[in-house]
């Protein structure tokens, strides 16, 4: 039923009552048809059930696709798991559509580990120009691209890798210094390399390295904390977290996925900053689909640079 005011020339306005059927209400999620399938550390995780989210069988892996919808439109999105599929059903929150003169591959690399990278450093760490961050897995998928955010802001970035091919990358990148992140001496190379101790640092692997990278923070400096892939789970060591003022956070994409502003926020920011060439994802090595297990095994290795994709139609 809708109200319509209706005015005669000249007379007096008339209210009439007319039925109209009213517009159909949007489908809540998009099915989309998967060009490629992300591959990303949870997903590893997520095989063995030591992810932040309980797995319940059957499970189907793949948080991240890229596509087409409606006949066509190509799009973006996240998933919560039943990505690697031939069709996957996503949320319209987070699904976005491609702008022209992106790629596939390039928006692939944006969606989990882009967001992921961003918020990281602007959201949870609030990196100002002139600060220095360390990032390690320079030349991962979710590091590289941080460690170009990084350095575009204005920040002095100190990026870790365990190879020397994987370091010259991290260079090439964007980074001020790179250090070998096997290194017993891990915490000394990082001070060394930034000329000091850092104001801010992401940490990823657990275990002895978060250890060497909260000692190599500065006084009232920030680490934000977003995976454990060497398999140990660290204790913050509360003493030191108050003699030397450090803030130490947590964080996890999908807390976003419900955030009306978050993503669509990070997710046109990256657009356009691979729009204007100051943002290049580093695509890595693409699989069939049944080749998945192959690709869980490289990336828990670390034997590959950047972003892991399925190709389902292989």
């Amino acid at each position: 039923m809708r109200a319509i005011v209706m005015r005669e020339f000249g007379g007096p306005d008339v209210l009439r009552l007319e039925d109209v059927p009213e517009p159909a209400p949007r489908a809540a999620h998009a099915l989309v048809e998967v060009t490629l399938a992300g591959i990303n550390y949870a997903d590893v995780h997520a095989r063995g059930d030591s992810y932040l989210a309980p797995v319940e069988l059957p499970y189907i892996p793949g948080n991240e696709v890229v596509g087409t919808v409606d006949g066509g439109r190509r799009v973006v999105g996240l998933t919560r798991g039943g990505g690697y599929a031939e069709r996957a059903l996503l949320h319209r929150k987070v699904t976005w559509d491609v702008p022209d003169g992106i790629s596939d591959e390039h928006a692939l690399a944006l969606a989990l580990q882009g967001n992921s990278a961003w918020h990281l450093l602007f959201t949870s760490l609030r990196l100002t120009k002139g600060e220095t961050v360390v990032v390690p897995a320079a030349a991962g998928g979710l590091g590289s691209l941080a460690v170009q955010l990084a350095a575009h802001a204005g920040a002095k970035v100190i990026g870790l890798a365990g190879s020397a091919e994987k370091r010259k990358l991290a260079e090439e990148l964007g980074a001020h210094a790179v250090v070998d992140s096997t290194a017993e001496d891990l915490t000394e190379r990082i001070v060394e390399a930034a000329g000091g101790p850092v104001q801010a640092a992401l940490e990823m692997t657990g275990g002895i390295t978060f250890e060497r990278t909260l000692a190599a923070l500065a006084p009232r400096g920030r680490l934000a904390v977003y995976g454990y892939a060497g398999g140990e789970l660290a204790s913050v060591p509360t003493r030191d977290l108050m003699e030397r003022s450090i803030t130490v956070s947590g964080f996890w994409l999908p807390q976003l996925y419900a955030d009306r502003t978050a993503l669509p926020t990070s997710m046109r920011a990256l657009f356009d900053a691979v729009a204007d060439g100051s943002l290049r994802p580093l695509t890595g090595a693409t699989y069939a689909l049944g080749e998945a297990a192959q690709a869980h095994h490289d990336l828990a290795a670390r034997t590959a640079t950047g972003k892991l994709a399925l190709d389902v139609a292989r």
